[in-house]
Order: structure tokens, then sequence, then C-alpha cells
């Protein structure tokens, strides 16, 4: 499973599990319309820890607006 699959795959998990209203994921997508609120990404950044055991956000002053920025984020400490 690559990065960008896993991201997609804990976004979708956590969005059912909030029971929230997803909108089309797609690179461009800013997250603070993609559906989740604040405690979703929270849970999906300690799920991708636990998956990955990454983490992107230290270090980070700019935090990511977009899908795809988020996604990019792992995939760069990835490797």
């Amino acid at each position: 499973m690559t990065i960008r699959e896993a991201v997609l795959q804990q976004v979708r998990l956590v969005a059912q599990q909030q029971k929230k209203q997803l909108a089309v994921l797609d690179d461009n997508l800013r997250l603070a319309e993609s559906g989740l609120d604040s405690l979703c990404v929270a849970i999906i950044v300690a799920n991708l820890d636990d998956e990955l055991d990454l983490d992107p956000f230290n270090g980070v002053t700019e935090m990511p607006t977009t899908l795809g920025e988020f996604i990019e984020l792992y995939e760069h400490v990835a490797g």
C-alpha cells in the first residue's frame, strides 16, 4: 500500500466512523471544506502515526491546507 492509499483509506474510515459526509476527494480539496472537522483530522494523524510510524508534523511551520499537501507531507517524510 502506498502512502497516498494509506492516507485516503484513513480519511474514508474516520469519516465513516465519525458519520461525516465527505466531499469528493482530490488533491485540490481544501481540508476545511472536506467534511472533516479538527477532531477527525487529529484521529487520522494518530492512526497514520500508528500505521506508518511517521510523524511528518515535527518541525513543520506551515500546516497543509489541501488534501494533496497533506498527502505530500507524509510522502516527503517517508522518503
